[in-house]
């Protein structure tokens, strides 16, 4: 901060008003890269200069992981898994673990060494107490449950964590990946109709269709086998369009997506991705990928041509550097990176280590 003194008068202010209204600056103008606020006829100040990078608001993670879950080769004890695919960390760090080869919820708790089933595995079948290859878990903290993308049964289910009892909430899907927003609607993704729909609690029914829905496609309104969804607090939607390569954004009601993160064909440069999966939008606005085919962790900021390797990238392999076909992914609350490594049969943990804030200049 900076006073500048012009035909020897000085600027005088209360800096603690000032600095606040430049916090408010910097966020609405965030995206530019160049702002200037020239005086006006009731203002003291001669000329505001923002000038940020945004890509220094970046985090960093540790390039090797540590295996908090599994690790012990594909199997059904409770330090094994079999193909995790989608998890979700609750704010006790607690992992839920869609062990979608043992057909069953595992829950793993902070420090331990094995989980507990939580759901399913009494085999694979279609009975209230079993499940048949699940994809995807939430947790409601609500109600203490979970709901389950039950792939291989074409339903959606809430297991009660509380008293292990399940209901059906949603018949004759092809539901691959879920989530929750803050109001409590649940959106599923559909391969089979290439859709997302929503369904408010206690909704019965086909629910309301959100993005897609115009059959398989490579357009602005299609989708090619959609996966994983994120949606953030304005409702938008972010999915991964598995065959098209391509992570889409649809703001609420609109008919039409944008391409965020991809969208160059099926590739390994930069600019591509290689069958998505997992996706995460941090509060700035950066899409984090689960890039399947390149066993990597990929990172776009919106309207960015290139995305950044931030995990991974090493080729396939179990190395703590590697990884196997990523799905699932995640962070804790101190901003760790969680990875379902599928093929390794293993959680990764990547440790944030740095987190640079934006890089303002602030001149009056």
């Amino acid at each position: 901060m900076k006073e500048i003194q012009e035909e020897n008068e000085v600027n005088e202010m209360n800096l603690k008003d000032l600095k606040e209204k430049l916090r408010e600056i910097t966020k609405e103008f965030n995206d530019s890269s160049e702002i200037f606020l020239k005086q006006g006829s009731q203002t003291f100040i001669k000329r505001i200069s923002v000038k940020s990078t945004r890509k220094s608001n970046l985090k960093k993670w540790k390039q090797s992981g540590s295996t908090i879950c599994g690790g012990n080769g594909r199997g059904d004890k409770l330090n094994q898994l079999s193909y995790p695919g989608g998890i979700f960390i609750d704010k006790h760090r607690n992992i839920f673990i869609a062990d979608w080869g043992n057909d069953r919820i595992v829950r793993w708790k902070r420090n331990e060494n094995q989980g507990t089933v939580v759901a399913g595995g009494n085999g694979k079948g279609n009975s209230l107490n079993q499940l048949n290859e699940p994809t995807d878990v939430i947790f409601d903290e609500q109600n203490n449950s979970i709901i389950i993308a039950d792939f291989g049964n074409r339903r959606v289910m809430r297991w009660f964590l509380n008293t292990n009892q399940s209901e059906i909430l949603i018949h004759n899907i092809s539901c691959w990946r879920l989530t929750m927003d803050k109001f409590g609607f649940v959106y599923v993704s559909d391969r089979e109709k290439h859709e997302v729909r929503r369904w408010k609690k206690g909704e019965k029914g086909e629910g309301t269709l959100v993005a897609g829905g115009n059959g398989k496609g490579d357009q602005l309104n299609q989708f090619n086998v959609p996966t994983s969804l994120f949606v953030d607090d304005k409702q938008s939607i972010y999915v991964s369009d598995l065959g098209n390569h391509r992570v889409m954004k649809w703001r609420k009601d609109a008919q039409e997506g944008i391409v965020v993160a991809g969208g160059n064909g099926k590739g390994e440069n930069l600019n591509q991705l290689n069958c998505p999966e997992g996706i995460i939008v941090d509060h700035e606005g950066q899409i984090y990928v689960a890039d399947i085919y390149n066993h990597r962790i990929v990172r776009w900021c919106e309207g960015d041509e290139n995305g950044e390797i931030i995990v991974g990238g090493n080729g396939q392999g179990n190395e703590p550097n590697q990884l196997s076909y990523p799905r699932g992914l995640s962070f804790d609350g101190e901003g760790n990176l969680y990875v379902g490594d599928l093929e390794n049969y293993r959680i990764q943990k990547f440790g944030l280590i740095s987190w640079k804030r934006l890089n303002v200049e602030y001149i009056l």
